[in-house]
């Protein structure tokens, strides 16, 4: 069961947009409707079903795709998500899951799931640090970055888990979630849909707001890749913690 996507393709039927724009860019994928949401292009699978049509469909009926095991549809689908998402007034804004999770992991066992930057700082305070990872290429068992398969193994005694909000376009966050159930788990990524109702789930969400959806469209479409928030000095786009 996935119940996860299903919440939230649930969630997105309830609040049913118009698309306005559809951008599958190499890094990131935005749809734009009511917001404009983010999602990891995920780079796995074939054509997208209703290529060229996509900006005439609902935010529901792309949201559908987060079922897709085309990956590529896939993110299309968490991105239709995110674009309905009305973002809470609480959200603390300026603040990484990143940062948190170095607030929250000193003197303990941190597993991080996808390799994200400056691990140096986590190593330095972690009791025990590991992170799990897809791609073959970024695998260094001597620097503690293993293999996505050694899930089973390291997961269970984290004390806190630091999950990719990617993992729910390629399905293995349900799976994740219920072998961290003793840790505290932080969804981390401008993928990660901020939906108070996923506090279920998380202990903290961790995602980004789109305040200029024009200027995000533009750069995502120009190959845009690592998201800091130096590389947006007019605030259009923010880091946002719940």
């Amino acid at each position: 069961m996935q119940k996860i996507i299903d919440f939230l393709i649930s969630y997105t039927k309830e609040r049913d947009y118009k698309v306005e724009n559809v951008t599958v860019g190499l890094h990131w994928t935005c749809v734009l409707s009511k917001y404009c949401g983010m999602a990891m292009t995920y780079r796995i699978g074939n054509e997208v079903k209703n290529a060229g049509k996509l900006d005439e469909m609902s935010t529901s009926q792309l949201a559908d795709y987060l079922k897709s095991w085309n990956l590529l549809e896939a993110s299309i689908g968490l991105a239709s998500v995110n674009s309905v998402v009305d973002i809470p007034a609480n959200v603390k804004k300026g603040t990484s899951g990143l940062d948190i999770g170095l607030e929250v992991g000193k003197g303990k066992k941190i597993v991080m799931i996808g390799r994200f930057p400056n691990i140096e700082k986590f190593k330095k305070l972690a009791r025990e640090f590991i992170v799990l990872e897809l791609n073959p290429n970024l695998i260094d068992p001597d620097e503690g970055v293993l293999p996505s398969t050694a899930s089973e193994s390291v997961i269970e005694d984290a004390e806190v888990l630091i999950i990719t909000a990617t993992t729910i376009i390629n399905k293995s966050v349900d799976r994740l979630v219920e072998l961290g159930k003793k840790a505290f788990k932080i969804l981390v990524g401008p993928s990660t849909p901020m939906i108070k109702d996923l506090l279920e789930y998380f202990d903290v969400l961790a995602g980004v707001k789109v305040n200029d959806p024009y200027a995000v469209i533009k750069r995502v479409s120009q190959g845009f890749g690592m998201v800091y928030p130096s590389k947006f000095p007019n605030n259009e786009l923010e880091f946002i913690t719940l």
